[in-house]
């Protein structure tokens, strides 16, 4: 399986230093608490800027989420199109694996941000807050319907809502992945390090097939 590239980081520019220290900012304080002084201090860049480039925070939260949704998810379609663009289709393992790669390579090269990012997307993702609700439709529910379909194609007598469910329990799996805590190698005296994506991958890929399967 081909790696994900490496998603673009602020410093390059100030457009993506503004949306670097959104990120952070937003973890630690949520939307509501989140100030946009805070993200220019964040960011060493004047508040007025933040207001040229997305003249508000609403749009300044949702600019945030789309760099890192369109990356991620354009990356799971591009290996997930390449995966059925083959004489046979692949294998549940094959299709699990393309769900999760593009987020553990990218957390890889920004342990510390896709930290953030990943306490934000469980934030997005299970919130019944309407402007969270219209974010998690426009960029993760495109994506995640072609995981649902993929799901049904390569397990035989997968139903529909098997399927769906199944798709949202190892996005579940996913984000606590995402979120580099520690908390592993606590538990488990050193033995197992989060920041080992290998190591995750090669337990996390038979961990959610085994819990798929055993749906049907």
């Amino acid at each position: 399986m081909p790696a994900a590239a490496k998603i673009q980081k602020g410093g390059e520019n100030r457009f993506d230093a503004i949306l670097d220290a959104a990120e952070v900012e937003f973890a630690e304080s949520g939307y509501d608490g989140a100030s946009l002084r805070v993200i220019a201090q964040r960011a060493n860049v004047a508040q007025a800027l933040i207001h040229y480039h997305f003249k508000n925070k609403s749009r300044l939260f949702e600019a945030m989420v789309a760099r890192r949704a369109e990356f991620i998810n354009g990356t799971r379609a591009a290996l997930l199109a390449a995966l059925f663009d083959q004489p046979q289709d692949p294998t549940l393992e094959t299709v699990v694996d393309s769900l999760f790669r593009p987020t553990i390579e990218v957390g890889r090269e920004d342990e510390a941000d896709m930290g953030a990012y990943a306490r934000i997307l469980a934030s997005v993702a299970n919130s019944a807050d309407a402007r969270d609700q219209a974010l998690a439709e426009k960029y993760y529910d495109p994506i995640a319907i072609k995981y649902i379909d993929a799901l049904q194609r390569v397990v035989p007598g997968l139903s529909r809502p098997d399927a769906v469910w199944a798709y949202l329990f190892a996005i579940g799996v996913g984000v606590t992945m995402m979120a580099k805590t520690g908390r592993p190698g606590r538990l488990s005296e050193g033995a197992c390090d989060d920041r080992d994506a290998d190591a995750m991958m090669s337990r996390i890929v038979p961990f959610v097939c085994g819990g798929i399967r055993a749906l049907v």
